[in-house]
């Protein structure tokens, strides 16, 4: 087994090149959401507690506007149902984690922390998980805290940052999370076939289109999956002629 100093560093190291791209968007988060009136430490509290991207930059265009508090506990709430997705998956490995490590996890679970440690996983197998799993997800968290304060502080001082284009460095990041994983033909499927339903729900509210994107997704990765069980089962396969 290795050492859990050289999995929390690997998982930290694995995590790097992720980093690079959701940057941008927590400078961006943290000032956009001291201009919608919230106190800089107010910003940074959000990255600590909440660690959402997603659901950090909706509440703050919530709460600029003026929502009541259910409606922006309802809207987070199905924009990030697509992590208990990555906790299904992850469950396998994580089951004999610990309870107080499986709730840490549980909080600290992003979509950039599940693409490097679900590819670990099944490249090198499950030794050393948990230790890989903190490296990985605890940069990923300290980074985004660190940037949300910076974007917090000063972001202010740099006119138009958000509109300068600097959230494409997270779509390149999702890119490049979903790209290894389009080698057979049930991920092009669900790829293809979420991302197009996606497009055409994004005039839903409150983000809605992804959440039915992730549904199509899920029943079509299924429905694949089945039939290849099928396919592969014994009793598919044509017992030899006798004769």
């Amino acid at each position: 087994m290795p050492p859990p100093l050289s999995s929390v560093l690997a998982g930290a190291r694995d995590t790097l090149p992720l980093t690079v791209g959701t940057t941008p968007f927590a400078v961006i988060f943290g000032t956009l959401a001291v201009a919608a009136g919230l106190p800089p430490i107010a910003a940074v509290a959000m990255s600590v507690i909440v660690f959402a991207g997603s659901a950090q930059f909706i509440s703050v265009n919530l709460i600029g506007g003026g929502a009541a508090l259910p409606v922006i506990w309802l809207t987070t709430f199905v924009i990030n149902l697509r992590h208990a997705l990555y906790s299904a998956t992850l469950q396998p490995v994580a089951r004999d984690w610990p309870l107080a490590w499986r709730a840490l996890a549980a909080f600290w679970l992003t979509d950039e922390s599940f693409a490097v440690v679900d590819r670990r996983f099944r490249a090198h197998g499950t030794e050393g998980a948990l230790p890989y799993f903190v490296g990985s997800a605890l940069f990923f968290y300290l980074n985004w805290i660190v940037w949300t304060a910076i974007g917090a502080v000063v972001g202010h001082q740099f006119s138009g940052l958000a509109t300068l284009g600097l959230d494409f460095a997270m779509i390149a990041t999702f890119a490049a999370m979903v790209a290894p994983q389009l080698k057979a033909l049930a991920p092009v499927a669900v790829a293809a076939t979420a991302g197009s339903a996606a497009w055409l729900g994004q005039a839903l509210p409150y983000k809605l289109g992804l959440i039915g994107a992730a549904a199509v997704g899920v029943i079509v990765g299924v429905a694949l999956d089945s039939r290849r069980r099928r396919t592969d089962s014994p009793a598919a396969v044509s017992p030899e002629d006798p004769r």
